[in-house]
């Protein structure tokens, strides 16, 4: 089967939805299938690696987005869809990218959509309204235009399953096992990072609005006014950088920046002591799974899905949910470190439950999706 997956909002620095693309083009190429990915670039390019193909096209960046690039024409990627004849396409692009659903149907080419984010809490973290009735709107009209929408978790799936949409189909991301392990832990690295603290926090993801990467900095303030001897990590980029890297001078916080060598990546995670994971409308949060890997547990947003996977077997649970405030936050920090030098197993846990999603089971369910029909919303 040749599957084509087409993602806007992509740049040389994404996160989640180049670790997507990358792992489901190995897991695709293993089932025997061929993967071609399509993404927003400066100039046409095509270039063959591990993943399958990788197609870019002339693409615009977007203003204050830190990076991320749309492409240009439409058009130009439908009559590339033409040539390129897939059995089966993949958006992930909500927004931009809707029309491809049409015209796969127009074609009888089977076609999915995957639901990266929740619209209803865009719209409400941006505009400070629900805006309901639009966002029921919206998603009514683009389940109609693919054979299924896909949510990665409950949390996602919510908005489709409240407005009865008939072809949602809930599958879960998952994590490199081989790349991400408690093994990774560096005495050495652990050292150089703390610079003479005794409690290291970690925050992985971009640093943008939604994703509230200021309430891990909040948080840090807060331990260390009630005595704590922490330092926070913060590795990712994006339009806040700036604003974050001059607001924290006072305190003990280090900004990596994009790191592109997943190993080291890898080594950062596994030598912390907590990973913070603060986004309030995250639908999965590939980096809190990726920390679980690592053996370091998680507090996360309490309105978020990241909550889902943070019970190891529903019974004792590797992270904490907390409410989205700086002091919540905190109380959340200091129970997990408390946990983290008193619990031996827990670094075991973590793992553990993060095993229980891989990216080859990932691959193997979306082959096997249904491939319905709906009407049309107009």
């Amino acid at each position: 089967m040749k599957i084509v997956h087409i993602a806007n909002f992509y740049g040389p620095k994404s996160g989640g939805i180049k670790t997507t693309l990358n792992n489901l083009g190995i897991e695709y190429t293993r089932l025997g299938h061929e993967f071609i990915y399509v993404v927003p670039g400066k100039k046409f390019g095509r270039e063959r690696n591990e993943m399958g193909s990788c197609i870019t096209l002339p693409s615009i960046p977007l203003p204050f987005s830190g990076g991320y690039r749309i492409i240009r024409s439409t058009h130009r990627l439908k009559t590339l869809l033409g040539a390129l004849a897939p059995d089966k396409i993949e958006v992930s692009d909500r927004f931009t990218l809707s029309g491809i659903g049409r015209w796969a149907r127009q074609r009888n080419i089977p076609a999915i959509v995957f639901s990266h984010e929740t619209l209803s809490g865009l719209l409400k973290n941006y505009f400070g309204l629900s805006l309901r009735k639009f966002a029921q709107w919206h998603n009514a009209r683009l389940a109609s235009r693919f054979n299924q929408v896909v949510a990665t978790t409950d949390f996602a799936a919510a908005e489709f399953r409240e407005i009865e949409t008939p072809n949602i189909v809930k599958i879960p991301l998952g994590v490199d096992l081989e790349t991400f392990s408690p093994e990774n832990f560096s005495a050495e690295l652990r050292t150089k990072m703390l610079k003479g603290g005794e409690i290291l926090l970690v925050h992985c993801g971009r640093l943008s609005p939604e994703k509230k990467p200021e309430r891990s900095i909040e948080a840090l303030r807060i331990l260390i006014e009630r005595g704590f001897n922490a330092r926070l990590v913060v590795v990712g980029t994006g339009p806040l950088y700036k604003k974050l890297y001059n607001s924290s001078r006072d305190i003990p916080v280090t900004f990596w920046g994009y790191i592109a060598n997943q190993k080291l990546l890898a080594q950062i995670i596994a030598s912390s002591d907590v990973s913070i994971a603060p986004g309030p409308i995250e639908t999965f949060c590939l980096a809190a799974l990726e920390s679980l890997a690592s053996g370091t547990p998680v507090v996360a947003s309490n309105t978020s899905a990241v909550g889902e996977f943070l019970l190891a077997g529903g019974k004792e649970a590797v992270g904490i949910t907390a409410g989205n405030t700086a002091v919540e936050f905190a109380d959340a920090i200091e129970i997990l470190v408390m946990q983290v030098e008193t619990d031996p197993t827990l670094s075991t846990r973590c793992y553990e439950q993060a095993a229980n999603f891989s990216w080859a089971t990932t691959a193997a369910r979306l082959q096997e999706v249904n491939v319905i029909r709906v009407l049309e919303v107009a």
